[in-house]
């Protein structure tokens, strides 16, 4: 299904291309793609999905599989060597296990990731592993069932630290998304450390941030400074050396095989360093996760353009790219789309 069907772009082009990678006005090289492969989700979380729900997007205006890898090959030749899948949740995708195994095979990408709610990594680990699959984010906002509920509203606890289990079993890299919410789940940063103590995982405790109907309040946000001064009352943290551009603040905990990060998207951003591109599941390019600026790639691709076209609209978009975020004053004024419809 997924071999080097690429019909709307000449698989020639693509092979001559020998191009610059993809730098923004203020000199940040882009190698990293985020791809969302369905708006949907069969979860409900409160940070993501708005309450009222969303409307889903029709089945013609989604990428195709085939478009999809179309158009990770051509930011591959751009110098994209590293890729996620998001969603919504990419597992309600149908048949999202063979784009993996396709675009693992893409001779650039140096990684190829995943984040998921976990809901079938019991079942899909080891195929997904085989697959080339490198590395899974599972999103889990709380250790204790009736919490975790609450919050997914469909979600079973059990299920998902099953298949965080499964993942390791496999040997993918598992990380572990918390989003911390005043009020909700804060009293239990060090629980997830305990609960995780003896595990080879990484804990990422990610501050609240506002998109289209989740109900964003800035009093809603427990910053950076209060988790890592829960932790460090309870163990010692060790610095990480990590990239430049990582999201992540990581520290080794004394004593313990796993690890924390920190995602400060609202208290201390990392714009500086950004190094992410996003693909929305209706083919839309965005340059940041808050920026309401959008590119269709969909219709170019559709409409049968060339890959230098393509590349054109990408460069022109990332001329275009903020260079921050807008502060908290102002950030959750700006329209948006809600964070499902835009992908993790």
């Amino acid at each position: 299904m997924f071999e080097a069907n690429l019909t709307l772009i000449s698989v020639t082009s693509m092979r001559a291309m020998q191009r610059p990678p993809l730098v923004d006005r203020y000199g940040r090289v882009h190698r990293y793609l985020r791809v969302a492969l369905t708006d949907r989700c069969n979860f409900r979380c409160r940070y993501c999905m708005p309450l009222e729900g969303v409307a889903w997007q029709a089945k013609a205006e989604i990428l195709t599989l085939e478009e999809l890898e179309v158009l990770v090959r051509l930011f591959a030749r751009l110098g994209i060597d590293k890729v996620r899948l998001t969603g919504g949740e990419p597992t309600v995708r149908r048949g999202y296990e063979g784009l993996v195994k396709a675009l693992a095979a893409i001779p650039e990408i140096r990684t190829l990731a995943m984040t998921t709610n976990g809901w079938t990594l019991a079942e899909s680990a080891g195929t997904l592993r085989r697959h080339g699959l490198s590395l899974v984010n599972v999103s889990m906002d709380s250790l204790d069932p009736e919490r975790f509920r609450a919050i997914t509203v469909r979600g079973e606890l059990d299920r998902v630290l099953t298949g965080i289990e499964s993942a390791l079993g496999a040997g993918l890299e598992v990380k572990i998304n918390c989003v911390v919410m005043r009020g909700v789940n804060e009293d239990e940063i060090i629980r997830f450390v305990e609960h995780f103590a003896d595990c080879d995982v990484t804990v990422r405790f990610i501050e609240f941030m506002p998109f289209e109907g989740n109900r964003w309040d800035r009093a809603d946000i427990y910053p950076y400074a209060a988790m890592r001064r829960d932790l460090e009352a309870r163990f010692r943290l060790e610095p990480l050396e990590t990239d430049p551009s990582a999201v992540g603040k990581d520290f080794r905990i004394e004593g313990c095989r796993c690890r924390v990060g920190f995602v400060t998207s609202m208290t201390e951003h990392f714009c500086d360093g950004c190094d992410r591109l996003r693909i929305t599941s209706d083919g839309y390019l965005k340059t940041c996760l808050f920026g309401r600026e959008e590119v269709s790639l969909r219709d170019l691709v559709r409409s049968g353009e060339t890959a230098e076209v393509l590349e054109e609209a990408i460069r022109r978009a990332l001329e275009r790219k903020w260079k921050g975020h807008p502060d908290l004053a102002t950030l959750p004024q700006l329209p948006n789309r809600s964070m499902i419809q835009i992908g993790g």
